[in-house]
């Protein structure tokens, strides 16, 4: 591993420690932005560093966004918040190369950078790629592929970054933000919503809407530098280094999340009406739904105690948590307790929906759930009633 290290980084060792002069400028510094993919993890797309040496032709991305999905217990370690990303180093075809062959376009700013500061990131870079080095924490929101390069970046120029001054109002919020890259793909777009919470509804300031790597490339191209020589544009040419486009999406799950919801409604409703003609209770319908909630509900309420920072105040815990799976027997017994109290917390739930934009269709769901408390503690009132006729 030492050896192989050695060679990556000999091979882009800068150059005013092989020459002098002109040969000092010989490199080329370029944060490269790629184009969303269609796979649920490349939806916001992504963002590597460039170091070419013209000179030399050595041409290599530093990248980020490395991860195993082998490593023990990986899905486990993402819900917790303890996934671990680590800076790769490619050759720049074979970057670009990969990208035109999933039909995702690749952007290159090449940085206004002076050999001075480029030599400095070479070994910023150099020491990040160390074996004891080059892991990282990952963080969506705030430490990413994309805010690791801007990082780096920010850290060798010798002035200050000026970027300029966000126009719009309101802010959008993280979760805004996220939307807009899961458009046209909903269970996407569902699954996000169920694991964060009110946080990701805050506004984002200019510096935190970078953590996209399309914020990232708008917030470069429009960026200057200011140092003690004066002020410079931050990106001093722009190039289009992969130009391709996703194939045309193929037809997916045809329900979205809230035609699903309302079809789980219309179901409760139905059961409700004829139960009530009938007067009997659906034990198994009450079992099969809460047991499908209580499942559900031990994902959304371990992610209470994640690492994540957006998922730890996630108020539709408040129906999807597990207590329905510790009631079962209760459920099946029709007993009054388990309804009283999953009614308090789904009316709590839908007045939560103040503070925090729920899931898509998750309302629905918790009026189906609300109508399952009603249609059991009805037959129990209606007992209490009778008991108290006769005392």
């Amino acid at each position: 591993m030492a050896i192989a290290v050695a060679i990556i980084l000999g091979a882009i060792a800068p150059p005013a420690s092989r020459a002098q002069g002109s040969a000092a400028d010989s490199v080329e510094v370029s944060l490269l932005t790629c184009a969303p993919g269609d796979e649920v993890y490349s939806l916001y797309g992504h963002t590597a560093l460039r170091y070419h040496d013209l000179r030399t032709g050595g041409d290599w991305t530093f990248n980020y966004g490395v991860f195993n999905f082998n490593k023990p217990f990986f899905v486990l370690r993402f819900v917790f918040g303890h996934t671990d990303y680590e800076l790769g180093i490619m050759p720049y075809q074979a970057f670009c190369e990969e990208y035109r062959r999933h039909g995702r376009w690749v952007v290159e700013q090449v940085i206004n950078l002076t050999p001075e500061e480029k030599k400095k990131l070479y070994y910023a870079l150099a020491d990040n790629y160390r074996p004891e080095n080059r892991t990282y924490r990952y963080n969506y929101f705030y430490d990413n592929c994309t805010t690791r390069a801007r990082d780096m970046i920010e850290m060798c120029i010798g002035g200050t970054i000026k970027y300029a001054t966000a126009k719009e109002t309101p802010r959008p919020t993280y979760r805004q933000m996220i939307h807009e890259k899961t458009e046209g793909h909903p269970w996407a777009e569902f699954g996000d919503d169920l694991c964060i919470g009110a946080k990701a509804d805050m506004e984002a300031d200019a510096r935190q809407q970078q953590f996209l790597p399309e914020n990232l490339m708008r917030a470069f191209g429009e960026a200057t530098i200011i140092d003690s020589k004066g002020k410079r544009p931050l990106v001093k040419e722009t190039r289009l280094a992969v130009d391709a486009s996703l194939p045309p999406v193929k037809g997916g799950f045809p329900l979205t999340p809230r035609h699903c919801a309302y079809i789980l409604l219309f179901a409760s409703a139905t059961i409700a009406i004829v139960e009530a003609r009938r007067k009997k209770t659906f034990k198994a319908w009450d079992i099969a739904l809460f047991t499908c909630v209580g499942i559900a509900g031990i994902v959304v309420t371990a992610l209470l105690f994640s690492e994540h920072p957006t998922t730890s105040t996630n108020l539709q815990a408040l129906v999807l948590n597990p207590l329905p799976l510790f009631f079962l027997p209760s459920i099946a017994r029709r007993k009054p307790t388990f309804w009283r109290i999953f009614a308090v917390l789904t009316a709590l739930f839908l007045i939560g929906a103040l503070f925090q934009d729920y899931a898509d269709g998750m309302v629905i769901v918790a009026l189906c759930l609300l109508t399952r408390c009603a249609a059991n503690l009805a037959p129990a009132r209606k007992q209490h009633k009778q008991r108290t006729n006769k005392a």
